[in-house]
């Protein structure tokens, strides 16, 4: 029997959160080679201005950035490459009709490996914010850390 990986891997895209609203997230397969699996275990990922389209019912992650692996050969993938991912044609069909409204995007949210050792991706429709919600997000972040900040000084 397979030793199960111990090692949580999560890449998540905080300039996202930080850019967009999310309305609906959904959980996606990524279609990899071996070397890009083994990259992303140890951590070497990135999700910074990356986003996904959809193309002739599939859909698509770009710009997702994926460091070649040391340990390969010549034939390491391009670590920019457009790599697909893997939902249900239905969910497709959804997203591809909530993409017809303007200001709406697909974002990926997270790169995870779930407990089977795959990589999964998190996506969701999002929608921009505008720069006065960007403002509010950055008040809410600091009162967060004002607050948690006094409670661990905070003795009885």
């Amino acid at each position: 029997m397979a030793d199960k990986i111990n090692k949580t891997v999560l890449i998540k895209n905080k300039r996202a959160e930080f850019d967009y609203f999310f309305l609906t997230r959904y959980t996606a397969g990524i279609v990899l080679t071996g070397t890009e699996i083994k990259s992303i275990r140890q951590s070497k990922v990135s999700l910074v201005d990356t986003f996904c389209f959809i193309n002739k019912m599939e859909i698509w992650v770009k710009n997702m950035y994926i460091a070649p692996y040391f340990y390969g050969s010549y034939n390491n993938p391009a670590s920019r490459r457009d790599r697909k991912l893997l939902l249900n044609r239905k969910e497709i069909r959804k997203l591809q009709s909530d993409l017809k409204n303007p200001g709406f995007t697909i974002v990926p949210v997270k790169l995870f490996i779930n407990d089977n050792g795959i990589a999964k991706l998190e996506i969701a429709l999002a929608k921009g914010k505008k720069q006065y919600d960007k403002r509010q997000s950055i008040k809410e972040h600091t009162d967060k850390q004002e607050m948690a900040r006094r409670f661990k000084n905070f003795s009885y």
